[in-house]
C-alpha cells in the first residue's frame, strides 16, 4: 500500500490516534503536534517499507514517544514534565496495543465535542474540528470559510490554546452542555461533508473519505440524540446528496451537472433512507435549516428527469430557508430557483444584490451561477466571460475543466447548451 492509499489511511486514523493520546495525556495542543509528527514519519516509512500489521498501534506508539520527547525538551514546562513523569507508572499500564483494539467510534465523538468546547467562538469550534476530526488542511478550511489561510492558521492555534487554558477534558459533555455544543458539531459535519462532496482543491471532484466520515459521525450523533430533528435532518441531507455521487463524474473524471446526470445511477437505497428519516422528523419535531435543505434534496430526487423538477416547491423551500439562514450562500442558491420559476432575468437581478457581499463577490460560485443564468438568458458572450472568471477562481481542477469547457463551447459555433 503506497501513495494515495497510505494518505487515505493516515487521514482515517489521525483523529483516532489523537483521541487516544488526549484521553490518556490531556494537553490537546501538545498531543496534536505529536500526532502530526507521527503522521509525517508514517508517510515516509510506510511508503518505503509498507504498512505495519497494526497501523493504528504504530501511530499511537510513535506519537506517544514524540509527546514524551517534546515534554522533556521543553525547559519552560519542566515542572509539568515532572508531574507527567510521576504519572508514568500508572499510564504505562495502558499500552498502545490496548488502544489499537479499542473501538474508535466513542473516542471520535468525544473528540468532536471537545473541539466544540464552549469557551471557543463558533468559527473556532468549526475550524478546530475540521482540522482534528475531519483531517482537512488549514488551506481547505480557509476556503470553506472564505477566509485567508494565515487568518485560519492563527484561529486554529488560538483555539487549541484556549482549550488548554480552560482545562478542557477528554470526556463526553454533560447532558446540560450538549445543546450548547450541538449546533457547532452539526455545522462541522456539514462542512466536512461539503468539502468531501465537492472538493475545493485537487484532482478529484469527490473525496469519499470525508463524506464517509461525515455520514459515520452524523449517525453516531443521531444515536446519541435520536429525537433531535436537526440531527436527523442533517443525516438525511447527507444521504440524499451522497446518493448522486456515482452520476456526478464521467469516466474521465469530468463534472456532470445535476441537470445532465443519469438518474438511473443514483443510489435509491440511500434516497429511501434519507427520505424516510426526513418524513419521520418533519412529522414530530420543530423544523430547522438542515431539514429544509434535506427537503430540497428530496424534491430533486423525486424527479425522474431534470425537466420534471418541481422548481416552484424548491423555491418555496428556499424562501423558508433564508428566514433561518439569510446569508449569501442560501441566497445564491435561491437565485437559481427564482430563475427557474420566474425566468433568468429575475435570477440575475438577485445576483446584482449579492455582488455587494464582500465574502461572496470573489467566489467562483457566484460567477458560475451568473454564467449559467446569462446562458439561459441568451447572452452567450457575457456567459462565456463569466465561466472563464469562475474557472480562474476555483482550485478544483475538475471544476476548472468543466467551467472552461462551458466557456469554450459558448465561444464556438454550437447552439446554446441545455441547462
Amino acid at each position: 500500500m503506497v501513495g494515495d492509499d497510505v494518505g487515505a489511511l493516515l487521514r482515517e486514523l489521525a483523529p483516532q490516534v489523537l483521541a487516544a493520546l488526549v484521553r490518556h495525556h490531556g494537553r490537546f495542543d501538545a498531543c496534536e503536534d505529536a500526532v502530526q509528527e507521527a503522521l509525517l514519519a508514517a508517510a515516509v516509512q510506510w511508503g518505503e517499507n509498507g504498512v505495519p500489521e497494526s497501523p493504528r498501534g504504530w501511530l499511537i506508539t510513535v506519537a506517544a514517544r514524540r509527546l514524551t520527547d517534546q515534554l522533556r525538551s521543553d525547559a519552560a514546562r519542566r515542572r509539568r514534565e515532572e508531574i507527567d513523569a510521576a504519572r508514568l507508572p500508572s499510564e504505562a499500564r495502558v499500552s498502545p496495543a490496548a488502544d489499537a483494539v479499542r473501538p474508535a467510534a466513542d473516542d471520535a465523538l468525544t473528540l468532536l465535542f471537545l473541539c466544540c468546547h464552549p469557551t471557543l467562538s463558533p468559527p473556532s469550534q468549526v475550524a478546530l474540528t475540521l482540522r482534528a476530526v475531519g483531517g482537512l488542511t488549514t488551506a481547505e478550511i480557509a476556503r470553506a470559510f472564505l477566509t485567508p489561510e494565515a487568518t485560519m492558521a492563527q484561529r486554529i492555534s488560538r483555539a487549541k490554546q484556549q482549550i488548554k487554558a480552560a482545562g478542557g477534558r477528554f470526556a463526553p459533555p454533560a447532558p446540560a452542555e450538549r445543546p450548547q455544543r450541538l449546533g457547532a458539531v452539526l455545522h462541522v459535519l456539514y462542512l466536512v461533508f461539503n468539502e468531501g462532496y465537492l472538493a475545493t482543491s485537487g484532482p478529484d471532484v469527490h473525496r469519499g473519505e470525508l463524506t464517509g466520515e461525515a455520514i459515520r459521525l452524523a449517525r453516531q450523533v443521531r444515536r446519541l440524540l435520536p429525537d433531535d430533528g436537526e440531527v436527523a435532518g442533517l443525516l438525511a441531507l447527507m444521504l440524499l446528496t451522497e446518493a448522486r455521487r456515482a452520476a456526478r463524474t464521467r469516466d474521465d473524471g469530468s463534472v456532470v451537472p445535476l441537470a445532465e446526470q443519469d438518474r438511473g445511477r443514483w443510489d435509491r437505497a440511500a434516497i429511501s433512507e434519507g427520505t424516510a428519516l426526513l418524513t419521520d422528523v418533519l412529522n414530530r419535531t420543530p423544523i430547522g435549516p438542515y431539514q429544509i435543505q434535506a427537503a430540497i434534496a428530496a424534491v430533486h430526487s423525486e424527479a425522474d428527469r431534470a425537466e420534471n423538477t418541481d422548481w416552484a416547491q424548491i423555491l418555496a423551500l428556499y424562501d423558508l430557508l433564508v428566514r433561518f439562514e439569510p446569508g449569501p450562500v442560501p441566497q445564491l442558491n435561491r437565485a437559481v430557483a427564482v430563475a427557474m420559476v420566474r425566468g433568468p432575468r429575475a435570477g440575475l437581478d438577485l445576483l446584482e444584490e449579492l455582488e455587494r457581499d464582500r465574502k461572496l463577490a470573489g467566489h467562483h460560485r457566484l460567477h458560475a451561477v451568473r454564467a449559467h443564468l446569462l446562458e439561459l438568458h441568451g447572452d452567450r458572450e457575457a456567459a462565456r466571460t463569466a465561466f472563464e472568471a469562475a474557472a480562474r477562481r476555483t482550485a478544483s481542477r475538475p471544476e476548472q475543466r468543466y467551467l472552461r469547457a462551458r466557456a469554450s463551447r459558448l465561444a464556438g459555433a454550437e447552439g446554446p447548451s441545455t441547462p
